[in-house]
């Protein structure tokens, strides 16, 4: 009987500096399936290049989750205000629908146990599909809907979720 390879599990883990340019990467085909959706000065903040993930480093934890040997979802947090502040979810369409975006909202969820803050929160768009539920699915609430004006001329909305 020919033997068949086993599929990897993805594994979660905290990026490096050496990650960097994988990380720009997967956000940049994340983001770039709403493209129509954003300003070009939305575009070019949210799909940073990849010496902005390596300073990200500097001020809080940033995980990717890998799949056979690839990076294939990042997120990043950051302390904004006292809260712990959500940064960049972002999955390879490749792989989108597989529990990807759960692995990393777990991560963050470990993580904010180990500090004193008591809440988290994020911004996010009506039109990322399926990003409004996902945070729901984990304990995150709607706070506001935001005006374009408010984030380089696009809509989106506010959720937290209270530890």
């Amino acid at each position: 009987m020919p033997k068949t390879k086993k599929a990897s599990l993805p594994e979660v883990r905290l990026a490096t500096e050496r990650d960097s340019e994988k990380i720009a990467d997967v956000v940049r085909r994340a983001f770039g399936t709403y493209r129509e959706n954003y300003t070009s000065a939305a575009m070019v903040v949210v799909t940073p290049e990849a010496d902005e993930f390596t300073r990200r480093l500097d001020v809080g934890p940033q995980w990717v989750v890998e799949l056979d040997g690839d990076i294939v979802g990042t997120v990043s947090v950051t302390v904004e205000e006292g809260d712990l502040y959500v940064k960049t979810m972002a999955v390879d369409p490749s792989v989108q629908g597989r529990g990807i975006a759960h692995l990393l909202m777990n991560a963050i969820d470990e993580y904010a146990r180990t500090t004193t803050h008591d809440r988290i929160f994020l911004y996010t768009t009506y039109f990322s599909v399926g990003a409004k539920e996902l945070y729901e699915k984990h304990g995150y609430n709607w706070v506001r809907d935001t005006p374009p004006e408010e984030w380089y001329g696009v809509p989106g909305l506010e959720m937290e979720k209270i530890l």
